[in-house]
C-alpha cells in the first residue's frame, strides 16, 4: 500500500531481459537506507519487489505482463521514474490509498497552462470511466492527484509547482504514456 506522495526520482541504470522477465535496475538515493530485499517499492506507481540492493541502486524483476500493461515496458537507461516506499502502519497518509496495481496505461492528450496553472488532460482508459469523478482521487505514474474535470473520454488534473519539480511530470508532454490507478475506495464502493 502506498500514498501517492513521491519520495524521489530514480534513474534507470539498466533494463535487461532474462527469459520470461526483465531485470530493472534503478539508481536511487533517499529511499535506499530504509529498503530491504523483499520490500515493495512503487516505480511509476507499479508495485515492484526489491530483489537486490547495492550501494546506489535497487533491482527489480518485472514480469512481461507488467511491462505490457504499464509504461515500465517503455523504459530505457537514463529515463527518470517516480519512487515511493510502501506505507508503514502508523505513517501519515498525505495522499490517498494507492495499491500499486495499475489499472491501465494511458496517454496525455494535452499539456496546457490555464492562467498560471499547469493542466494535463489524460485519456480515460476503457472501463475506467465509472471510477474517474470530479474531485475524486487518481494516481498517475504513482502520483496522488485530484481530478478537476471529467469529459466524455478524458479527464484533467492540475499540477502545482512542487509536484512538477519533484516528479516525472516535468518530463511529460502530449503523447507521453502514463500509468493510471483509479481510486481504490471508488473501486470497492462501485463493485460492492
Amino acid at each position: 500500500m502506498f500514498t501517492g506522495i513521491i519520495e524521489e526520482l530514480g534513474i534507470v541504470r539498466s533494463v535487461t531481459k532474462k527469459g520470461n522477465y526483465t531485470v530493472l535496475e534503478i539508481q536511487a538515493d533517499k529511499i535506499l537506507g530504509d529498503v530491504q530485499i523483499g520490500d515493495s517499492v512503487a516505480v511509476n506507481g507499479a508495485c515492484l519487489t526489491v530483489v537486490k540492493q547495492v550501494k546506489d541502486y535497487l533491482s527489480f524483476e518485472v514480469m512481461e505482463e507488467t511491462l505490457k500493461l504499464t509504461n515500465l515496458g517503455e523504459l530505457h537507461p537514463n529515463d527518470v521514474v517516480n519512487l515511493e516506499r510502501a506505507l508503514k502502519v502508523g505513517d501519515r497518509l498525505s495522499g490517498h490509498f494507492v495499491s500499486g496495481h495499475i489499472d491501465a496505461k494511458s496517454l496525455i492528450r494535452k499539456k496546457t497552462f490555464v492562467g498560471e496553472n499547469l493542466c494535463f488532460e489524460i485519456n480515460i482508459p476503457k472501463g475506467l470511466n465509472k471510477y474517474i469523478s470530479h474531485k475524486g482521487s487518481v494516481a498517475i505514474d504513482g502520483i496522488s492527484l485530484t481530478v478537476t474535470d471529467v469529459r466524455a473520454s478524458s479527464f484533467c488534473v492540475y499540477i502545482i509547482p512542487h509536484t512538477l519539480k519533484n516528479t516525472t511530470f516535468k518530463y511529460k508532454n502530449a503523447g507521453s504514456s502514463v500509468n493510471i490507478e483509479a481510486d481504490l475506495l471508488a473501486k470497492y464502493v462501485l463493485n460492492a
